[in-house]
């Protein structure tokens, strides 16, 4: 704090510090607050903006087409054969209505005007936002009778809407470049992540057909959507794309309508210990799930409970819990109101708080009756929750052991994690090594101020082809478990984590990368939140040590950086290839792996939950024939495979 004398001779704090940002200057200020961020994520989200707006239009039923280019230089061209955006004068503002869109943050059709009755939000800032953060964009309007186009760069107009020429056709097409000055970290789409999203718009619109296109190559990539079953084909793509077996061969889809309102859910159980729940409102894919997700998983146990007691399948006294009842489930849950209040810009939850009733009343009620009248479907499904609730119940007991074994033992931390001084997990991190000889390196060359090392031995337990009950008490994973603190499962408690930083550091092998994937595979299926929260990461060890004569010149993580320094030695360089972290010194491997101010580490990050649920159950599952499938049709893509 100031002392008095200080404050004196401070700048007078005034009307004139207050900023004011006027038009789209606060979306290139902070851009941040409006798509998520500026790396990749952030970029693909201007392509969803654009291409949402086309998706209202299908879904107020007048779009049947939507086609999506990615031409030279990474421009992103969306067509739509829509209503077209409208073109005259906007009485408040006094210039064309689709000027205002494109320049006036929360203007558009959606701010309870009948243009439509459903759309992806209230916010009404999306073809305004993709503007100011594009290099340049241009927008073209059929209306049955003539062209119209406009063009922009960094949010202003450059050319005034202007007729371009005459056609009986109506729609609209959005072209523009992202703006590097933004997007300084990569401009370059990738076409498997637009792919993605788009084959899933497609799924959640029912007939409506969108075509996708990667034009920056001669050999062109385009791919047709149209999927007739809706989200029925949906649950039933994603189950054939695991490769799981399935219990129910009909999906059981269940749906309601109340005014402007709907619901619609789709779902079928396999054999997989794991489940997938994808949740979407007004077609906006709603990761962090929401009202319409709660009344879903809330309404799915008491069914199953209820279902359970009244056909004698469960004693009085028992009772299923959520996971149970999930194990082995896909489903899609679907909603689409008139005015859906998200959190957040990004949409990534629902707040629309009678949803929650709505597809609780609807999958209470009618999947009762399909149970009802399917008794041999309902149990088979019973029989899997029932299995999961035993297995549960071992690992209840299991777990409980290991607790009677910690309270014996005393600390509760394995013996053989060498902890750092500070409690601060804001500051600490863990380094899960492999083997004791790298972790007695780690341990002589970290920084034990705030650097802890947890060395494991051997191939350790593969989850995705066991429950919880296997988990505890196994002699790989539960030191893991007790060194970071949190439990698993649906004890997971991520403010008791002791480290900020769980760092998997393993050997630049095959046997390196098996135990990184078994790793990953644990923290993906039982500790999720850390990697969705950013604390898992993979250490990034030297492949080569470049010395002249005695002295090491540097070290060198890929081939190409080995061939720059021994291209930079006057005389003879020699090479030495490490084969692990336990031929690395202590200084060595702190000074190139752990040393805060020199080290790579790479953070693990999900962009996408499905497509890294479908990655863990095709590759470690227990089916040979999805994962022969992944690796021809990837490996490609492979590269210094280590055989």
């Amino acid at each position: 704090m100031l002392n008095p004398e200080d404050r004196l001779n401070q700048p007078a704090y005034d009307g004139n510090q207050i900023q004011v940002l006027e038009g789209l200057e606060a979306v290139r200020k902070r851009p941040g607050m409006y798509i998520g961020s500026t790396g990749e994520k952030g970029l693909h989200h201007l392509v969803y903006e654009i291409v949402d707006n086309s998706i209202d239009e299908a879904l107020a039923g007048y779009c049947d087409n939507i086609e999506v280019d990615i031409l030279p230089g990474d421009i992103i061209r969306v067509s739509d054969d829509g209503r077209g955006i409208p073109v005259g004068i906007q009485p408040k503002m006094g210039i064309p209505a689709v000027t205002v869109v494109f320049t006036v943050l929360h203007a558009g059709g959606k701010f309870g005007g009948s243009g439509y009755k459903v759309s992806g939000g209230l916010h009404g800032v999306g073809a305004s936002v993709v503007n100011a953060l594009s290099e340049w964009l241009e927008v073209e309007v059929k209306d049955g009778q003539h062209i119209y186009k406009q063009r922009f760069e960094r949010g202003n107009i450059v050319t005034d809407l202007t007729i371009a020429g005459d056609t009986d056709k109506t729609g609209s097409t959005v072209t523009f470049k992202a703006d590097p000055e933004i997007f300084t970290e990569t401009t370059v789409y990738n076409y498997d992540t637009l792919l993605t999203r788009l084959r899933e718009q497609a799924f959640l619109n029912a007939g409506a057909n969108i075509i996708l296109t990667d034009k920056r190559t001669d050999d062109y990539k385009t791919v047709t959507m149209c999927y007739e079953g809706g989200i029925k084909s949906y649950v039933e793509f994603l189950n054939k794309e695991r490769g799981s077996e399935v219990i129910n061969n009909d999906v059981i889809y269940l749906s309601a309508a109340s005014g402007d309102s709907t619901a619609e859910v789709a779902m079928q159980y396999n054999l997989d210990y794991s489940n997938l729940i994808m949740s979407f409102a007004n077609n906006i894919h709603t990761v962090d799930g929401g009202t319409h997700e709660t009344g879903f998983k809330t309404a799915l146990t008491r069914v199953f409970n209820d279902y359970g007691h009244k056909f004698k399948l469960l004693k009085e006294d028992e009772k299923l819990s959520g996971d149970d009842v999930r194990e082995g489930l896909t489903a899609i849950i679907s909603v689409k109101l008139k005015e859906a209040q998200f959190e957040g810009q990004t949409k990534a939850k629902l707040g629309s708080v009678e949803m929650r009733s709505m597809v609780d009343n609807l999958v209470y009620t009618k999947l009762m009756e399909y149970f009802e009248e399917n008794p041999s479907v309902a149990r088979e499904i019973f029989d899997k929750a029932t299995q999961a609730a035993a297995a549960r119940e071992a690992a209840r007991r299991a777990k409980e052991l290991v607790r009677r074994k910690t309270a014996m033992g005393g600390a509760g931390l394995p013996g053989k994690l060498s902890d750092c001084q500070s409690k601060d997990a804001e500051l600490t991190e863990v380094f899960i090594v492999e083997g004791d000889s790298a972790g007695g390196s780690a341990c002589s060359g970290r920084d034990r101020r705030f650097q802890a090392i947890l060395p494991l031995w051997g191939k350790m337990l593969n989850v995705e082809k066991a429950r919880l009950d296997k988990i505890y008490g196994n002699e790989k994973l539960m030191p893991v478990v007790m060194a970071l603190g949190t439990g698993i499962g649906e004890d997971f408690d991520i403010t008791k984590l002791r480290y900020g930083k769980t760092i998997i550091m393993a050997d630049a092998d095959v046997d390196g990368s098996h135990i990184r994937t078994l790793l990953l595979t644990f923290f993906f299926r039982f500790m999720r939140p850390l990697i969705e929260e950013g604390h898992i990461y993979l250490a990034q060890p030297p492949l080569y040590e470049v010395k002249k004569g005695k002295k090491t010149i540097g070290y060198a993580y890929n081939e190409e950086e080995r061939d720059a320094l021994t291209a930079s030695i006057d005389g003879e360089a020699t090479v030495k290839r490490f084969k692990g972290l336990g031929e690395m010194n202590s200084e060595d491997l702190w000074e190139t792996t752990m040393n805060p101010e020199h080290r790579i580490i790479l953070r693990v990050d999900m962009e996408d939950a499905a497509a890294a649920d479908k990655a863990f159950s095709i590759l470690m599952g227990d089916k040979v024939e999805p994962r022969r499938e992944f690796i021809e049709q990837n490996a490609q893509y492979a590269g210094e495979l280590d055989i």
